[in-house]
């Protein structure tokens, strides 16, 4: 018989779940000693739980493919959040030089919004527990202000970006005239 994993508890948030992959694709959670489902991954990666996924044989983390693989079932069932374009640009930054760059550009672009996301919510809440309307009350300057902060912090990380590429592009020069006996 196969237990269901019991939810995580705000003790389980500040440590690791261990999830054990099998060959038989079948997931293992150590904590509650009961096999789990993607699903249920999904919902602790919502919550926050700290997850790490390792082949049960050999001990290799499969954490990055468990995700990708939540992310390509979302993306095959209901509204998709990737377009196909956008699919395509991400493909053609693999073996770019600004590969390494675009992941940390991404990464952080993400914790922005969620931020920003975060603070809408902070103030949606309170409105649409009083109205019982989601956007009753909102005030439009206060969401512009929230999506212009994010648009500033977003085009500062791209300056960034931009900076560390030129300094990159700059010592790799460098280095190549140096190898040919020549100074800048």
């Amino acid at each position: 018989m196969v237990k269901k994993s019991p939810q995580p508890n705000a003790a389980d948030a500040s440590s690791t779940r261990v999830i054990k992959k099998y060959p038989n694709r079948r997931l293992y959670d150590s904590a509650s000693s009961s096999y789990i489902t993607l699903a249920e991954i999904k919902q602790w990666v919502i919550d926050g739980v700290p997850i790490q996924v390792v082949d049960a044989k050999n001990s290799e983390d499969l954490t990055r493919s468990i995700l990708l693989q939540i992310i390509l079932e979302e993306e095959a069932c209901g509204s998709p959040l990737f377009t196909e374009k956008a699919l395509a640009d991400m493909i053609r930054f693999y073996g770019h030089t600004m590969q390494t760059h675009m992941g940390t550009f991404i990464e952080k672009n993400m914790h922005m919004l969620k931020d920003m996301m975060g603070q809408y919510n902070a103030h949606v809440s309170p409105l649409r527990a009083n109205t019982g309307q989601p956007f009753a009350g909102l005030q439009a300057p206060a969401v512009e202000h929230m999506i212009s902060g994010y648009v500033e912090q977003s085009q500062k990380t791209m300056a960034q970006m931009q900076d560390q590429m030129q300094d990159h592009m700059r010592r790799h020069t460098e280095q190549m005239l140096a190898a040919m006996g020549l100074k800048t």
